[in-house]
């Protein structure tokens, strides 16, 4: 009888969801992404009976000077993400834009708009702006949810994040859960999705500001799935389906990219689809080997140019699971030795200034810091979780030596992260954020600190 009201508990919420949602066609969305100087992407899903799907934008001090761009993709799919490209914009100006569908502008509750960046180089001083991370988001779908206590928390957390001003947000992975359900299908993943990002709280935050994204585990496939799932390129597709990023790896493979905003520069990697198993073998005659691969041969190759071609003053790595952290019994580029030396070698000995690394996964935030003899320390700033349940710090990491001090948060958090002061004397501030905003916990950093 339990299982019956739990089956049909869930399915009147969902149903109650769609139809809350689809009165006029629209699932998802819109919200807008992938935002540069003269270019932007307008996203949101649609169902399938929708004909048609445009947008209207203009700049907002000019309503006047309105366009209409049309979709010129297939629709008519139980799944259907749409992206529609905005070009030949200005650069530092404010635009509104309606979604239409089937010829019809869709009303929202939320404001509809963006800005593009501004076109600071050789002109004047770097802009001080801020952004929004964090990681594992879960939405309660009991019926095929695990037995016992509903794992995902309060949403309203969103609703925190979409009154917080900020230039933009990056999904640090976990940015939704498969389940047992999902895994085998290609259906399953693209039904997870689609009804994760379809929720009604979700939709004010989305469109606030632009969305960017990586991936760990949950949102690529099942607990702890690498290079061997049988499905990592429909997961792919799917995630370049229902993301706006400027790019999603090379020749096909990973979806990693870089991200550029003001001085700094945005390394978002892929910690799955090139990954081995946690069992393979870290040594072969006690030495690391390099056949255990974290990024992958071809991934690391670009991410080690991207960093000696960067000028940016901190060079941000955002990483699924956490990097630096020595005590870290679960998920961690530190149990893929050779990977993990290689990589550091190539940092200290090209003496890369600047880097921080931004990470998710532990559903607890803190900052961990791994000194270097010769070098600056490194820094891993780990955001997490959202919604997701609470995973609190145990044995040798209740003291872990490694942790800034008045850094560990054991509740939903997000963290906003500030990037300010005049050249040469930048400061990048990261600030735990609570379900309401209050303030769990801050730590900053200086560009002259990470020389």
């Amino acid at each position: 009888m339990r299982y019956l009201l739990a089956c049909l508990s869930g399915c009147i919420i969902m149903l109650t969801a769609v139809f809350a949602q689809t009165g006029n066609g629209l699932l998802s969305g819109p919200w807008a992404g992938n935002i540069e100087l003269r270019n932007a992407t307008i996203w949101a899903e649609v169902s399938p009976g929708v004909k048609s799907v445009a947008v209207k934008y203009y700049p907002e001090a000019a309503a006047g000077n309105a366009k209409t761009i049309s979709f010129k993709g297939a629709l008519g799919n139980e799944f259907n993400p749409v992206k529609i490209e905005l070009n030949g914009l200005e650069f530092n100006t404010a635009y509104a834009y309606t979604l239409i569908i089937n010829g019809k502008p869709v009303a929202t509750t939320f404001k509809t708009g963006f800005v593009t960046k501004d076109l600071w180089q050789y002109r004047k001083p770097a802009p001080d702006f801020s952004f929004l991370a964090g990681s594992c988001a879960y939405f309660n779908e009991p019926v095929y949810d695990r037995p016992g206590k509903a794992y995902g928390g309060d949403s309203s957390i969103f609703e925190t994040m979409a009154k917080t001003a900020a230039a933009f947000h990056i999904w640090m992975g976990d940015s939704w859960y498969t389940r047992e359900v999902d895994y085998n299908t290609a259906w399953g993943l693209n039904y997870r999705v689609s009804r994760d990002r379809g929720h009604q709280v979700l939709q004010p935050f989305m469109a606030s500001m632009p969305q960017y994204a990586i991936w760990d585990d949950h949102d690529y496939g099942p607990n702890d799935a690498g290079k061997s799932y049988h499905l990592k390129e429909e997961s792919r597709n799917i995630f370049k389906n229902y993301t706006l990023n400027p790019s999603y790896g090379e020749e096909g493979k990973g979806i990693y990219t870089k991200l550029s905003y003001s001085d700094v520069d945005f390394f978002l990697t892929d910690d799955r689809y090139f990954r081995s198993e946690e069992k393979m073998p870290d040594s072969v005659d006690g030495k690391p080997t390099s056949n255990k691969s974290f990024f992958g041969p071809m991934q690391l190759e670009w991410l080690k140019n991207a960093l000696l071609y960067s000028k940016a003053t901190f060079k941000v790595i955002v990483v699924g699971s956490q990097v630096m952290n020595p005590l870290c019994k679960y998920e961690s580029m530190r149990h893929f030795t050779g990977e993990y030396n290689d990589f550091m070698q190539f940092l200290l000995s090209q003496k890369i200034p600047g880097v921080v690394f931004l990470t998710g996964d532990r559903h607890h935030s803190e900052v961990i810091k791994v000194d270097r003899p010769g070098s600056y320390p490194l820094y891993d700033v780990t955001i997490s979780p959202y919604t997701a349940g609470i995973s609190k710090v145990r044995d040798e990491e209740l003291t872990n030596p490694y942790r800034v001090s008045n850094t560990l948060v054991e509740v939903q958090n997000f963290a906003r992260i500030n990037v300010s002061g005049k050249k040469n004397e930048r400061t990048l501030q990261v600030e735990y954020l609570g379900l309401k905003g209050e303030k769990m916990g801050e730590w900053q950093v200086t560009e002259k600190e990470l020389k």
